[in-house]
C-alpha cells in the first residue's frame, strides 16, 4: 500500500489578522491611503452615533436629518455639546463623538504636516521633474571644479539659458555649492537635481529628450562610460536619439567604440592624448599653453563657422586679405571641413568659412584692395637650435609625450620612471630619434632637483595618475614649489610645465614667472563646452590635438626672417604662403595678442612669435 502524502493544513486567519493585513495593505499607499481610512472611520462613525441617537429617542423632536448633520459636525470640529442641547443621552453620544472627532483631527492635522515635509523635503533633494525645453544637461558635477559651468555661462552671451546639473549628492548642497564659487547672470538659471546618472530611470527628470545636447562631466573613465550609455539608453527610449552626447575619456584604452558613437550620436575625445600633445608642445614654447586655452575657451577669441556672401569669386588667400574682424581657418564643404587649406583654393558661394574671432558676427568681408600688400621679403629661415628636455615623474602619457615633442628636442633626461616602463621609452624615442637619459635618484631630493634643474631650460612635471588626484596633485605642487625654490635662489633659468589633474589645485600655486599649466579637468570642460554650443567644431579640435593635419605651434620671428614692421594683411598672406594660418602674436614678455586688425602695423622682435595652425 503507498505511502499517501499528506496536504498541508488549511490555516484559518482570524478576522483580526485579516483586518490588520487589509489595513498593512491600505497603510503602503503613503499618506493619501491613511487620509482615505481616516475620512471612511470619519464617517462612519457620525453615522453610527447618529442612527444610536435616533433608536434610543435621545434626539427629542429634532429632525432626523439634524441629528446626522450635528453628529458630522462634531466629528469634523471636535464641538462639546452644551447641557442645554438635549437630553443626558444626548449629551453622552456626543461627547464621545467629538472625543473620537478630536482624535481624528489630530490625526489628520499631523498627516497633512507629514504629507508636507515630505514634499518639502522630497523638493529640497531635487527629486521633482525637470519642464524645460532646449536646455543643455550636465551629467556629473565635483565642488571645486567650475570651468565647464562658468564656460557656458559666456557661451550664453547674456542670452536666456538654462542648465540641469545632474549628480548623486544633496541639492542643496550643490546649489550653495555653486552660489559661493560662481557668479550666476540674471540670464542663466541652473537646475539642479539629485540623480543617479548611471541610471537611465533616474535620468528622465532631467527630461533629456527635450534638451538641446547632453555634457558628461569630466569623471572617472567607468562612471562616465555607464553615463553615456544610461543617457543613450533613455533618448533612445524616448524617440530623440538625435540630441547629442559629449564627453571626456581620459584612458585611450577605454575608449568608445567609434562606430557605437556614431550611431547613438556621441563624441567623445581622450584627455591623456590631448594633455600628452599639448605638454609635448608647450613645454619648449612657453607660451603655447595660453594658446591652447585661447582656442578652447570662450574668454577672447575661438571658432566659429559661418556663412559669408560673396565669397563665390574669391580664393582662400583673397579671403584672408580682406576678411576684417576674424581670422580664416578653414573651408566646411559637402560636409567635410578642410583646416588651412591651399592659398589658391577656389571657393563657393555655398562654403561656410570657418573663423578665429571673439565672436561671429564680428566678421566683416571687405572691398578688394587696390593692390595686394607686397609679400615681405624672407631673408632666411634658421633651423631651430637643438635642445634637450628634463620629465619628472611618470604616468601612461609618457610615451605619446616623447612620440610629440617638438623636432629640435634631441635629448631627454627622465627622472621618477620604473624600470618596467623603458622598454615602451626606448621604443617611443627611437622613432624620433631622441637619446634618453635616466636620473637614477630620488626627484623629490633638492640636489636631485638642482642637478636636473643644470641640465636644460626646460622642466615638465607629470602627475601620478595611479594616485588619488587630490595626492598626487599635491605632490606635483610640492615638486613646483622646490623647482622656483631652486630657480630663484640659484638664478637659474628655466621654464615648468606642469600637469595638475584638479582645477582648484591649480589656483594654489597658479602665480609664478615662467609655469605653463595644464589641467586634465579644466581643459576637457572646455573642449566639452564649446562642443555644447557647435557640435561641427569635432572634427576641428580633433585635427588640432592629433598626429595628422594641422597644429597649433609657436613660430620664432627671427627664424623665420620677418623681424621689423608690417601689416596684419601681409603677415598673413606670408604665413598662408608657408602652408599656416595666422592666429596671432606672442611678445617676448610672453603676452600673446589674437585677431588684430586686418590694416593694422605692428613691429616684430626677433625674440617674438607668431602663434599659427599649420602642418610642421
Amino acid at each position: 500500500m503507498k505511502n499517501e502524502k499528506k496536504s498541508p493544513e488549511t490555516r484559518t486567519f482570524s478576522l483580526r489578522e485579516r483586518f490588520r493585513y487589509w489595513f498593512d495593505n491600505r497603510m503602503t499607499g503613503g499618506s493619501l491611503g491613511f487620509i482615505r481610512i481616516l475620512i471612511a472611520a470619519s464617517l462612519l462613525l457620525a453615522v453610527f452615533m447618529a442612527a444610536l441617537i435616533i433608536l434610543l429617542g435621545f434626539g427629542g423632536e429634532g429632525e432626523t436629518a439634524s441629528v446626522f448633520w450635528d453628529s458630522i459636525a462634531t466629528v469634523i470640529n471636535a464641538w462639546m455639546p452644551s447641557y442645554e442641547d438635549g437630553s443626558l443621552g444626548y449629551l453622552i453620544l456626543m461627547s464621545l463623538t467629538a472625543i473620537a472627532g478630536l482624535l481624528f483631527t489630530s490625526v489628520f492635522i499631523g498627516i497633512i504636516t507629514s504629507a508636507i515635509e515630505e514634499k518639502i523635503d522630497n523638493l529640497k533633494r531635487g527629486n521633482s521633474q525637470v519642464i524645460e525645453r532646449d536646455h543643455i544637461v550636465v551629467l556629473g558635477f565635483s565642488p571645486g571644479e567650475y570651468t565647464l559651468l562658468s564656460q557656458l555661462i559666456l557661451a550664453a552671451a547674456g542670452k536666456p539659458a538654462c542648465v540641469v546639473l545632474a549628480e548623486d549628492m544633496d541639492r542643496a548642497d550643490m546649489e550653495d555649492d555653486l552660489h559661493e564659487n560662481l557668479e550666476l547672470p540674471e540670464n542663466f538659471r541652473i537646475v539642479c537635481r539629485t540623480v543617479d546618472i548611471t541610471d537611465p530611470a533616474s535620468l528622465e527628470k532631467c527630461s533629456v529628450e527635450t534638451c538641446r545636447t547632453v555634457i558628461v562631466s569630466p569623471a572617472d573613465d567607468m562612471k562616465t562610460i555607464k553615463a553615456i550609455l544610461a543617457v543613450s539608453a533613455l533618448l533612445e527610449d524616448k524617440g530623440a536619439p538625435e540630441i547629442s552626447v559629449n564627453a571626456i575619456i581620459s584612458k585611450n584604452e577605454h575608449r568608445f567604440p567609434p562606430s557605437i558613437a556614431e550611431t547613438n550620436n556621441i563624441s567623445t575625445l581622450q584627455t591623456s592624448s590631448i594633455l600628452a600633445k599639448m605638454i609635448a608642445h608647450s613645454c619648449t614654447q612657453t607660451g603655447l599653453s595660453e594658446a591652447f586655452r585661447e582656442i578652447f575657451n570662450f574668454e577672447g577669441s575661438e571658432f566659429y563657422l559661418i556663412d559669408l556672401p560673396g565669397i563665390g569669386s574669391l580664393t582662400f588667400e583673397d579671403l584672408s586679405l580682406r576678411l576684417d574682424g576674424a581670422s580664416p581657418a578653414g573651408i566646411y564643404r559637402d560636409g567635410a571641413m578642410q583646416l588651412n587649406p591651399p592659398f589658391d583654393l577656389a571657393l563657393r558661394e555655398d562654403d561656410r568659412v570657418l573663423v578665429f574671432s571673439e565672436e561671429s558676427g564680428l566678421a566683416k568681408l571687405l572691398e578688394a584692395p587696390a593692390s595686394l600688400p607686397a609679400l615681405p621679403e624672407i631673408t632666411r629661415n634658421v633651423s631651430e637650435k637643438e635642445t634637450g628636455t628634463v620629465i619628472i615623474g611618470t604616468n601612461e602619457t609618457l610615451p605619446t609625450i616623447l612620440a610629440e615633442l617638438p623636432e629640435n628636442v634631441s635629448e631627454v633626461f627622465l627622472a621618477g620612471t620604473h624600470d618596467e616602463d623603458r622598454t615602451t621609452l626606448e621604443k617611443a624615442a627611437r622613432k624620433r630619434s631622441i637619446h634618453l637619459q635616466y636620473c637614477e635618484g630620488n626627484p623629490h631630493d633638492e640636489e636631485v632637483l638642482l642637478a636636473l634643474a643644470r641640465l636644460t631650460s626646460h622642466i615638465v612635471v607629470l602627475g601620478d595618475h595611479t594616485m588619488d588626484p587630490e595626492e598626487a596633485d599635491m605632490e606635483t605642487i610640492l615638486t613646483l614649489l622646490n623647482l622656483r625654490d631652486i630657480r630663484k635662489r640659484y638664478d637659474l633659468s628655466f621654464n615648468i610645465t606642469v600637469e595638475m589633474q584638479l582645477e582648484h589645485n591649480q589656483r594654489l600655486v597658479g602665480r609664478g614667472d615662467h609655469t605653463d599649466f595644464l589641467v586634465a579637468s579644466s581643459m576637457s570642460s572646455l573642449i566639452l563646452a564649446q562642443l555644447a554650443e557647435s557640435p561641427e567644431l569635432l572634427s576641428v579640435f580633433r585635427e588640432i590635438l592629433s598626429n595628422k593635419g594641422s597644429e597649433l605651434y609657436l613660430k620664432n620671428v627671427g627664424r623665420l626672417g620677418l623681424a621689423g614692421t608690417h601689416t596684419v594683411g601681409s603677415l598673413r598672406q606670408v604665413m598662408l604662403r608657408r602652408g599656416c594660418i595666422l592666429l596671432g602674436d606672442l611678445d617676448r614678455e610672453k603676452y600673446s595678442t589674437f585677431n588684430r586688425p586686418l590694416s593694422d602695423t605692428i613691429t616684430l622682435s626677433e625674440e617674438d612669435c607668431l602663434i599659427v595652425l599649420g602642418e610642421e
